[in-house]
């Protein structure tokens, strides 16, 4: 079955399905690959992890189990902040690339920006990784804008996609102008905001209006704000209807009330204040 989802096209014109499976806080055993399994039957073709989640090989099995080709499955994973540096990230990469079991990964991206700049150094190695095309599209999580102008000043291949922390209550207006002038696909994680937006009164009537829930009024956001979502769930009925939301529009008085309930306020670490290292 082809997937409705709509594809987002970065400035390689590689294309990324706009709906993505998140796989954060999903163990490394059966749960992650029932999971993979249960989004790929869903219409999902977007998985992401990362090394820092400790899964890989889980997703890896996923993928081989899905039924569903290799080459049309678009896979991101990323690297931990403990293997910034050129030589690490080579290793890291092939790492991540044996956990998973593929022959290529489809984008790849720094995870945090870490201290000293290490990222300008880990980000050659990138450069080298997409020359050999052992990866298909490279790119950052968690940068600020200052973060992304010293990287484009100091690079061969500009970044293709920034994955930040977004969501109603945090909708990243800075980021997202900053990438949009760059030509830097956004990508959200953490949409639903650790779940403390399904029961905001003003979603909620957005979503009876509709006759949806309110995670799919969110989902619905990201796609007409032409940014990247990742979702995640381990509940075969929550994967299906955050895919489910291809049949409503939102009306500008929908995107007025969702944009109302911004309080710039983050759930999760400040990119120049959080430096986690160790994975393990």
């Amino acid at each position: 079955m082809a997937s409705q989802c709509p594809l987002l096209t970065l400035s390689n014109g590689v294309q990324v399905p706009q709906i993505g499976i998140g796989t954060w806080g999903a163990k490394d055993d059966n749960e992650t690959v029932q999971n993979v399994k249960w989004a790929v039957a869903a219409g999902y073709r977007h998985i992401d992890t990362a090394s820092f989640y400790k899964n890989e090989k889980s997703v890896g099995e996923g993928i081989r189990a899905c039924g569903v080709p290799r080459s049309e499955l678009f896979v991101t994973t990323k690297l931990w902040n403990d293997d910034h540096g050129y030589d690490n990230a080579l290793a890291a990469f092939e790492q991540s690339r044996a956990a998973l079991g593929v022959d290529y990964i489809d984008l790849y991206l720094i995870h945090w920006p870490g201290q000293n700049r290490t990222y300008i150094e880990t980000w050659r190695a990138l450069e080298k990784l997409y020359a050999e095309k052992k990866v298909r599209a490279i790119g950052v999580s968690n940068f600020e804008p200052h973060h992304l102008e010293d990287l484009l000043a100091n690079c061969k291949v500009p970044p293709m996609v920034n994955q930040v922390e977004m969501h109603p209550l945090f909708q990243q207006s800075t980021v997202r102008k900053f990438c949009v002038e760059h030509n830097i696909a956004v990508t959200g994680w953490r949409p639903l905001g650790k779940g403390k937006l399904l029961t905001e009164p003003r979603l909620i009537e957005v979503a009876e209006k509709h006759k949806k829930a309110a995670s799919q009024v969110i989902i619905r956001w990201f796609l007409q704000l032409g940014v990247i979502v990742i979702p995640k769930s381990s509940h075969e009925e929550r994967i299906r209807e955050n895919f489910d939301v291809f049949d409503f529009e939102l009306s500008p008085e929908d995107l007025q009330v969702i944009a109302s309930l911004d309080t710039n306020n983050r759930i999760g670490g400040d990119p120049d204040t959080f430096f986690p290292t160790s994975k393990n």
